[in-house]
């Protein structure tokens, strides 16, 4: 599965990345480095919580992150 991220730099200067693939999955960092870890780190998470219930075979989970 391919996932993109969305980034973006709020007013206050930090940075926030949206996963577009995931609805509702996005994280805050102080810079664009740290906004993309924790956003991948994120999309991890929900992927492991399906696998745990069920949701997905862990064979349709080829996970790939590109940033835009």
């Amino acid at each position: 599965m391919n996932y993109t991220i969305e980034l973006e730099r709020e007013t206050d200067g930090r940075w926030i990345a949206d996963v577009i693939n995931l609805p509702g999955v996005m994280a805050y960092g102080s810079t664009r480095e740290e906004a993309i870890s924790k956003a991948q780190a994120l999309a991890l998470r929900v992927e492991a919580d399906k696998l745990e219930n069920g949701e997905r075979s862990f064979f349709e989970t080829g996970i790939v992150f590109k940033a835009a």
